[in-house]
């Protein structure tokens, strides 16, 4: 069995092997990629720390009479870090390739935040600590805030950093591939950006190698690793290969390091789906299932709190709505219309009516700009959206949900369920009063079958991601699209 590459550098060489020229290693920093979660999981408490001294310190400045116990507001900082921590823990939020996200990492930031003070408020009438005041837990959400963006504006430049300029301490290994050397020189410059050195390349033999040829190469795996400095080995390989891997596998046990697979091919799309247990089975869930049963009971208490909250808020606008179509032009105030619901039920829609014309039947025109139907005061409610407020009742009887693919008239159902292929998967949740396609600017009418392309794979990309934070996300980001008033006509 022959080495892809029969040099093997010394011992003590620290720049990686890749085809190529070599990117030299000068000036490492003492940390390795993998340790980068639990340095911004120690940043965020140490921040939090901070921020609780330095606002229980303003507030000294500013009111001489304030009293109150340091110690106490730090005890109440590391609660609050700990439940940060562990929060932002759940969701994967630590891990380096959402640290490159800023934008996401200060909305998770945002909303955790937010909530978790939240509770602090109701638990301890927001003071923290005892004889602090309100004045001082305002300043300390502020200036929390303020400091945790800034972090992580900074573990966001510093990660780039390392990994643009390979600044990570170094992680050598052993690679064994079945890939030719020019498909593997894109796993090596990978590996060499996160801080893994290969040191040494081994070539697996075609499909179908002996268990004489196996051993000969485990042997020589052994012999190279055990005369050099290596932390690990990898294994890129197709999956397919599965029986004659396990048993090379199973000939390296003897060596005292973990041993990686890296698959390959198409069968390597499998293990990017998550896995669950079906009895004493371990499979696949090539397609999410409806929400369970706790999941629902989340969602529907978040739809019913803040469908009643956002009635009793704009309360009196949409009864000053209600008056002006009523002054405006003849006919109700409400339009209804039929719509296809979650499994394909149908329900009736509630809106404000913006229309001369009430159309519901197998021909409905969508509205364009200079749509001549539309009334003076609809022209202001389409605008704004004002006019699906009414949907809110469509959320507390059930029929909608205050997130989730947008209904469609059922005379347009049926032109999109031809024209797109996994259009009818929409269904699989309630319809919503603002979704995920519609934050990314995927509203108003959609004259062309790439335009309902595009809504359809937003609504499947959240319905396959639900989560109550991705509900919450949506919901503070509606407002803002709102305002920008993209396809609003």
């Amino acid at each position: 069995m022959n080495f892809v590459n029969r040099h093997f550098p010394d011992q003590d060489e620290t720049d990686c092997v890749s085809p190529g020229p070599a990117v030299p290693r000068q000036h490492n920093w003492p940390l390795r990629y993998e340790s980068i979660e639990y340095v911004a999981l120690c940043a965020d408490v140490a921040t939090i720390l901070f921020a609780s001294v330095v606002s229980r310190s303003l507030h000294q400045i500013q009111d001489a009479q304030a009293a109150g116990d340091l110690s106490n507001a730090l005890c109440l900082a590391l609660v609050s870090a700990a439940c940060l921590v562990c929060l932002l823990k759940t969701h994967g939020l630590y891990r380096p390739v959402e640290l490159l996200v800023l934008r996401n990492q200060i909305r998770a930031l945002c909303l955790a935040w937010t909530s978790l003070l939240l509770l602090i408020w109701a638990v301890f009438g927001f003071a923290i600590g005892p004889g602090s005041s309100q004045e001082a837990g305002s300043l300390f959400a502020v200036i929390g805030l303020g400091l945790l963006i800034a972090e992580r504006w900074g573990v966001r430049t510093l990660l780039g950093r390392g990994l643009s300029g390979r600044k990570f301490a170094s992680t050598n290994i052993a690679l064994i591939s079945d890939q030719p050397l020019s498909e593997n020189a894109g796993l090596s410059e990978t590996l060499a950006m996160h801080g893994y050195c290969v040191k040494g390349r081994f070539s697996l033999p075609p499909m179908g190698f002996g268990p004489a040829s196996r051993r000969r190469l485990a042997s020589r795996v052994i012999d190279y690793i055990r005369s050099s400095q290596l932390d690990q080995v990898v294994v890129e390989a197709n999956p397919e290969r599965w029986p004659e891997l396990r048993a090379l596998v199973a000939d390296l046990r003897v060596l005292p390091f973990p041993i990686m697979f890296v698959p390959v091919g198409t069968t390597s799309e499998l293990l990017r789906h998550p896995t669950r247990s079906l009895g004493s089975a371990v499979c696949v869930e090539l397609q999410r299932g409806p929400l369970t049963p706790i999941e629902c009971a989340t969602k529907r208490t978040i739809d019913l709190v803040g469908a009643g909250l956002a009635l009793t808020i704009f309360a009196p606008l949409l009864a000053l709505a209600t008056v002006a179509i009523k002054l405006d032009s003849p006919g109700p105030v409400f339009f209804r219309q039929q719509r296809c619901g979650f499994n394909g039920r149908t329900f009736l829609i509630r809106k404000f009516r913006t229309m001369h014309v009430l159309e519901d039947g197998p021909v409905i025109l969508q509205a364009d700009r200079a749509d001549r139907r539309v009334t003076r005061v609809g022209k202001w409610l389409r605008r704004t959206s004002f006019d699906e407020l009414p949907q809110l009742l469509n959320v507390l009887d059930g029929s909608m949900s205050l997130v989730g693919p947008r209904p469609h008239a059922l005379a347009h159902d049926g032109e999109f369920d031809k024209l797109v292929r996994n259009y009818a998967l929409r269904r699989r949740v309630r319809p919503g009063l603002t979704g995920w396609a519609q934050v990314h600017g995927c509203r108003g009418p959609t004259p062309t079958a790439v335009m309902v392309e595009t809504r359809v794979q937003y609504d499947l990309w959240y319905i396959d991601n639900w989560s109550p934070r991705l509900d919450l996300a949506i919901l503070l980001r509606t407002p803002v699209e709102v305002l920008r008033g993209r396809n609003a006509y």
